[in-house]
């Protein structure tokens, strides 16, 4: 009995080599984002070794030569920036072609895994340098900036109230309708950003005025002419900026 349990013991260890092959290609990578940090710690003695004489080993075997006090744990200090270049435009964060500092978490595991950003190298640099000067030039086709983007959705989300008060005789213009966009919807509109309606507007209902944003996109918002309007409350404002979310697949 004991002859076969040891036979079967070297059978059994022989295989396991193979079985181990065999399950190496079934090993999982371990992302960069679920890696811990690496971080150093330094030390020195608490107890001083004393100087050895000529030609002796230093005598550090006494336990007290083992005891140390903690000076830096460098996971503490301070995370610096990474420092990228922009690929595509980001909201909240820069516009293609722009360098920016970010936090190395943001720039890692968003913008350099989704390939919206770049290391902000010296040869990316001069790429990216030389197509803002063609940009700049008009040689290349402007793009809408992060905050362009956000005023463009929350534009579309958009009614405007306009509040003309006891008049008897009024006019809307671009003017009016540009300070109601910056007291009740928060947002600074220029005049010659705004169309009105070619039929003057001179009563109460509901009408419609196109923003340009940038020279770029053009929105049709929706205009009420009533006779009192009320600012938006800031919860409103903050609703109506919030991204439209994707349609789900069964809709």
């Amino acid at each position: 009995m004991a002859a076969a349990a040891a036979l079967l013991r070297g059978a059994a260890r022989g295989l396991l080599p193979g079985l181990v092959r065999g399950l190496q290609p079934l090993q999982l990578q371990r992302g960069i984002g679920l890696s811990a940090p690496l971080a150093t710690v330094i030390v020195e003695r608490w107890w001083q070794v004393p100087l050895p004489k000529k030609g002796r080993q230093p005598r550090i075997k006494h336990r007290r030569f083992r005891v140390y006090r903690l000076v830096e744990d460098t996971k503490h200090r301070p995370k610096e920036p990474l420092e990228l270049i922009l690929t595509e435009t980001v909201e909240d964060v820069g516009n293609r072609g722009e360098l920016v500092s970010v936090p190395k978490r943001l720039g890692r595991n968003y913008l350099l895994t989704k390939n919206l950003a770049v290391y902000a190298s010296p040869e990316n640099r001069q790429l990216f340098e030389e197509e803002n000067r063609l940009r700049r030039e008009g040689k290349l086709e402007r793009l809408q900036t992060h905050t362009g983007i956000k005023t463009v959705r929350f534009l579309q989300n958009c009614r405007l109230e306009v509040g003309v008060g006891q008049s008897q005789r009024w006019e809307l213009t671009k003017e009016v309708v540009a300070r109601h966009f910056l007291r009740n919807l928060q947002v600074v509109v220029p005049a010659h950003a705004l169309k009105l309606p070619e039929q003057p507007i001179t009563e109460l209902g509901e009408y419609w005025c196109e923003v340009t944003v940038n020279g770029l996109d053009t929105i049709r918002v929706p205009l009420s002419v009533v006779d009192v309007a009320e600012p938006k409350s800031v919860d409103d404002l903050q609703w109506l900026a919030q991204p439209t979310p994707p349609p789900t697949p069964g809709q």
